[in-house]
């Protein structure tokens, strides 16, 4: 016979006794852990103070103080958020992650002139309203003849981005203000 066989049967056979006296009750006789799930309240906290009081179980905490639940911060009640979606809102999005604080758009092109259009990403650095909460960055695509492999990407200027900046921050104070006129009504 095999070695390590021969170490687990002796190794079971040790241990077998000890998981079958594990199930006997105070009478002697079999029983599953737990107990009669009749004679437990249906209650947890019941069943935590009985428990504690049969002396069957211990309390790292006391469960019955009123705790007061996390703060969630969503988009719509995000002044930032909400005024940036509004502001692009004529232009498709290609991704939009509240919880990495960043909206890129898609490639926008007006009907003028399809050969070229513009691209922009907003990252959200804070929550404040405040100038340096935004990093927008606004992308030109020009094309040749309707022809995407003929294109050329770059970044353009701060002007453009610095209006939009402007235009978010003017928006996220309005809607600002208004959430606090709401909330000094209730």
């Amino acid at each position: 016979m095999n070695k390590s066989k021969f170490i687990k049967i002796i190794v079971f056979t040790i241990l077998f006794p000890f998981l079958l006296i594990s199930c006997k009750g105070p009478d002697g006789k079999f029983k599953l852990p737990g107990g009669d799930a009749r004679k437990f309240p249906d209650d947890p906290k019941l069943r935590v103070k009985k428990n504690l009081e049969e002396g069957r179980g211990f309390k790292l905490m006391d469960l019955t103080e009123k705790k007061q639940g996390g703060v969630f911060d969503f988009a719509s009640s995000n002044e930032l958020w909400r005024a940036s979606l509004d502001i692009i809102d004529f232009m498709p999005l290609s991704s939009v992650n509240y919880s990495g604080g960043i909206i890129i758009s898609d490639w926008y092109s007006s009907n003028n002139n399809p050969n070229e259009s513009i691209k922009i990403t907003i990252r959200f650095l804070t929550n404040e309203i405040r100038s340096d909460a935004l990093d927008i960055n606004v992308f030109n695509r020009k094309c040749l003849d309707m022809n995407l492999l003929n294109c050329k990407v770059i970044q353009t200027d701060g002007a453009i981005s610095a209006e939009l900046k402007k235009e978010i921050l003017r928006k996220a104070a309005i809607y600002k203000d208004e959430n606090k006129k709401k909330k000094d009504k209730k």
